[in-house]
């Protein structure tokens, strides 16, 4: 059932090139550089794996997003399982997964304008400068102004942006292919120069799962969408398997046109003059003057047509939130064309801060890559705990996923690993931060109601174990920890402690979802 006030003018293939309009982005810019840089050629494969995990939570939330079609579903899946408490900390995390994304792909144009216009960001870190910081606030008002229009508008402008999206890095791919190809490039330097750790390390630190989770974009518009049962199980698979054979594509054209000159100094000292991106410098090293320029103008229309399309669900995500009441009821406000206004500005408001002095993009790639499958690992979770509390005999799935009871345990320990791929800086930062905030909300829960009592312990303490786990798995591990697991030892170690969490959670779960009920019982025609 969609809140009300918002318009069903979302049809199949607006909520496919939803999808492919978050999966191309700054990351197809950036991507196959920073990959390379640490796993070699080998990053062919973590491309592959990347699109593998992404492709299982795809699947399960193919399930739950047709079950209940909701604006930020994200949200909705954890409280109607779960409680409130339980969707109140989940919605800490996508609010932090969502917001950001838009910023990021504004300073991605504001970078490759940097070539034409210098002096918006400083040449050795990539700092936006002041003018660069003005340029970057500005692209987000253009973000946010054309997402004030009805969400047709919205998904038809961005249809025609996909569109240019698609054929720039298929052109790009297939120019490079049949002008410069070095078979030799895949083995002279090494295949694998940092092994299985640069494989595994390149899922999460290069851009690779950031890109693969645009995915989302058509479930936090599944409420806009007059036949979700249709329209969401095509757009969510159909852009993920797509993008997995786009990227896989521009990873080997990329590795094959490199020169020798290039790979001098080895894989980890891949560089190109200025902010150029990688495919346009070798577009104008191989004297392919106009793939160059259509790349430069590229700069411009793929992270901006990203930064449209999250700025987009990011609101979906917030206005879910409130309406869930887990945000002030203002952020619930809909306009006479059916947009979440305040959801808007809070979103634009945000993302300001993420335009501050901070790391590169592939550090905060990393972040956000990490920050996005914890938010979204929560889907096998309620998934699995659903087929015990919603059984399909009582209430039939619009589109059901075999082998769920594989599957979904699949998607969860693959989204951990991830994280733990991150490294324990990574998730230091993440999980410090969480408890935190954790912390502040106890205080403000006990200085406004006197005391915790009041919050749905029963389905949110789970939640304390899993995220305690996984930190300290991740300490343990060989990146950044203290190397007491390997990655084959602590992807064994993980496993069998994301399946543990699986069972705790579902006996967690509510037993009598009576929301759930609720909101199935009049999807129901």
């Amino acid at each position: 059932m969609s809140a009300p006030g918002l318009r069903r003018d979302a049809g199949p293939l607006g909520l496919l090139f939803a999808s492919l309009g978050g999966m191309i982005g700054s990351g197809w810019l950036f991507g196959a550089l920073t990959a390379a840089k640490i796993a070699g050629p080998a990053a062919m494969i973590s491309w592959v794996i990347g699109g593998a995990a992404v492709l299982l939570l795809a699947f399960v939330f193919a399930e739950l997003s047709t079950m209940f079609p909701q604006p930020g579903a994200v949200i909705v899946f954890p409280d109607l399982c779960f409680g409130r408490l339980a969707a109140q900390v989940m919605s800490w995390i996508n609010f932090l997964a969502y917001v950001a994304v838009a910023p990021i792909e504004a300073v991605a144009v504001v970078s490759y304008g940097n070539n034409f216009l210098p002096g918006m960001v400083v040449p050795v870190t990539g700092v936006l400068t002041l003018r660069g910081f003005g340029a970057a606030v500005g692209l987000m008002a253009v973000f946010l102004v054309i997402n004030l229009l009805a969400i047709r508008l919205v998904l038809r402008i961005n249809n025609a942006i996909t569109w240019w999206k698609l054929a720039v890095p298929a052109l790009t791919v297939v120019t490079l292919v049949c002008v410069h190809f070095r078979v030799q490039n895949f083995t002279q330097y090494g295949f694998a120069p940092a092994g299985a750790d640069g494989v595994f390390a390149a899922v999460s630190g290069s851009g690779i799962i950031f890109t693969y989770l645009g995915f989302r974009q058509a479930i936090e518009l599944a409420g806009e969408s007059a036949n979700p049962s249709r329209a969401l199980p095509f757009a969510i698979l159909g852009s993920v398997l797509f993008s997995i054979l786009l990227y896989c594509g521009l990873e080997l054209a990329f590795i094959g046109a490199l020169s020798p000159a290039d790979l001098a100094q080895g894989w980890g000292h891949l560089k190109f003059p200025g902010i150029s991106g990688p495919f346009a410098g070798l577009a104008s090293g191989l004297g392919l003057t106009w793939l160059a320029v259509t790349l430069y103008a590229d700069a411009a229309i793929s992270p901006g047509g990203t930064g449209i399309i999250y700025n987009t669900t990011a609101s979906r995500v917030i206005y879910a939130t409130a309406d869930a009441g887990l945000l002030p009821r203002r952020f619930a406000q809909i306009s006479a064309r059916g947009v979440p206004i305040t959801s808007l500005a809070l979103s634009f408001a945000a993302g300001l801060l993420f335009l501050l002095p901070l790391p590169s993009w592939r550090v905060l790639v990393t972040y956000l890559s990490s920050i996005g499958v914890l938010a979204y690992g929560v889907g096998p979770v309620v998934l699995f705990a659903f087929r015990r509390t919603l059984p399909e005999a009582q209430f039939p799935r619009p589109f059901r996923l075999r082998w769920a009871d594989v599957i979904a345990p699949l998607a969860f320990i693959v989204a951990n690993l991830v994280v733990f791929w991150a490294g324990a800086v990574v998730v230091d930062h993440l999980f410090g931060g969480l408890l935190a905030v954790f912390v502040l909300y106890c205080l403000h829960q006990l200085v406004t109601h006197g005391g915790l009592a009041h919050l749905e312990w029963r389905g949110a303490w789970w939640i304390g174990p899993y995220f305690g786990g996984l930190w300290l798995i991740t300490f343990l591990g060989p990146l950044h920890g203290t190397g007491t697991l390997s990655n084959v030892s602590g992807a064994a170690v993980l496993a069998l402690f994301s399946v543990a969490i699986l069972h705790l959670a579902r006996t967690c779960a509510l037993p009598d979802p009576a929301r759930a009920k609720a909101r199935f019982m009049h999807r129901q025609p």
